[in-house]
């Protein structure tokens, strides 16, 4: 038996697999900061459509996602047992249900116009939402067969490339948005249109770079994972669609509750809108850090699992909680402090809208600063929950923290008691306080059982 790992070490083998993983979404969402930062530019209504249109298409994707992150789990705890086999086909049914889910899904986005209206957004906002989301749509296969090489190769530890294919397609984002967004260099000015043209172009370049990393990297050709490809494994469809759905319903019940106070904050006026869409890409961007950690940490709490080392398990989830805490603490006071200097890089201070949105942006730094801790510990916690494929109970937890508890209180603190837009923000750190308290308790109480091997036979029985 080896020894075990001591603190520092499990630190530094947290850091090497996370960081990379958070650079590629830091680097990923770098890529909606762009856009953002562009059509502020551009205009207060297309970046307003902006923001509805993103979250949109981010809720559709999150829901499919789920099938992709299955297999970040799954690969890891069959290496931790030693079978090679099933990394391949959970791998190839976790990308068979991802293209599915794209396929299906389009024509939500081609009606957006319609259903946009209907939740009260001006037909102003919903039409330039529309025009992006028709576009954008047709990029849902490549950005999921994306999430599911992402979650392959991070199982695999594989994590630099994951991070160097999205730094290019960050800058190959950059080049193609900007002139197709405002007519430089030749190119027609299409605004909305060429951001959502640019985003197309980038998915599947990125998606495109990942897959023949994977075919062609000596090291990888003993998985074969494209051999034989339309094959199926109906055993391992089932097991990654299991773990799969309620790991896309976890996700939609969380941006669920961030797509709810975007189209709520279109009540308060397109001004709040445009303000709201800025402090949350500023937010989202730190989340990110946190995402990569908790990939890190499902990555080991499942090679853990499946070695059966549940001292090596329990102490490695620690220090991936106290490194979190330590960023977010970090980021609670870069957000008290710089507010104004955050929300300037978003928004073109020649326009007059621009100090007010500098106003009421300020003030929801300011509560975003309140919600980084528990962001920080809820995704921790999912990322520990993943690693050990426990997802139902997380997923109703979340439900019931998101939607029962955060939307109402949203609705409640800004329309009927008057708060507006800081009431909203207010009931986002009240569902994600209550989600955090939820799933770390899960997973301490989970924690202590895993001591052996995970049985196959007894996992598919189960549901996992």
């Amino acid at each position: 038996m080896t020894n075990p790992l001591t603190r520092p070490q499990h630190i530094a083998a947290l850091l090497t697999l996370g960081l990379p993983l958070v650079g590629s979404h830091v680097a990923q969402m770098l890529l909606h900061v762009t856009d953002t930062i562009l059509l502020g530019w551009y205009g207060v209504t297309e970046l307003a459509a902006t923001v509805v249109a993103g979250s949109s298409f981010f809720v559709v994707f999150i829901l499919g996602s789920g099938f992709a992150q299955a297999i970040m789990p799954m690969v890891a705890q069959a290496l931790g047992r030693g079978d090679e086999t099933q990394v391949r086909r959970d791998t190839r049914m976790g990308l068979w249900l991802s293209i599915l889910f794209g396929a299906l899904t389009y024509p939500i986005f081609w009606t957006s116009g319609d259903w946009l209206r209907a939740l009260g957004l001006g037909s102003d906002v919903a039409l330039l939402g529309q025009d992006f989301l028709r576009i954008a749509g047709f990029g849902m296969i490549p950005a999921l067969i994306i999430m599911a090489m992402k979650s392959y190769l991070s199982a695999l530890a594989r994590t630099q490339v994951v991070l160097w294919s999205t730094l290019v397609a960050v800058v190959v984002n950059g080049l193609l948005a900007y002139p197709l967004i405002f007519g430089a260099w030749g190119m027609p000015e299409l605004g909305i249109r060429g951001a959502a043209i640019a985003s197309l172009l980038v998915q599947c370049l990125n998606a495109l770079i990942l897959v023949i990393y994977a075919a062609t990297l000596p090291a990888l050709r003993p998985y074969r994972l494209f051999q034989r490809f339309w094959r199926p494994d109906w055993h391992a469809f089932g097991q990654v669609f299991r773990l799969g759905w309620p790991i896309g319903i976890t996700g939609v019940a969380e941006a669920g509750l961030f797509h709810a106070s975007a189209l709520m904050m279109g009540w308060v006026g397109t001004v709040a809108l445009a303000a709201h869409g800025i402090a949350m890409q500023a937010a989202s961007l730190t989340f990110m850090v946190h995402l990569g950690l908790s990939n890190a940490a499902t990555v080991r709490t499942a090679r853990f699992s499946g070695e059966g080392d549940a001292a090596a398990l329990r102490e490695g989830a620690k220090m991936a909680i106290v490194i979190s805490t330590c960023f977010g603490l970090a980021t609670v006071a870069v957000f008290l402090i710089f507010p104004v200097q955050i929300l300037s890089l978003f928004t073109d201070l020649s326009k007059p809208e621009a100090a007010e949105i500098l106003i009421i942006g300020s003030g929801f730094l300011a509560m975003a600063a309140l919600f980084q801790m528990t962001d920080a510990m809820q995704v921790i916690a999912l990322g520990l929950l993943r690693g050990i494929k426990d997802t139902r109970v997380p997923m109703c937890a979340a439900a019931v923290s998101y939607w029962l508890i955060g939307i109402p209180a949203s609705y409640i603190l800004a329309f009927p008691l008057g708060y507006g837009g800081i009431g909203l923000w207010a009931g986002i750190v009240i569902g994600l306080g209550a989600a955090a308290s939820a799933l770390m308790l899960r997973f301490w109480m989970l924690a202590p059982k895993v001591a052996k091997p995970a049985d196959p036979a007894q996992l598919h029985a189960s549901g996992a």
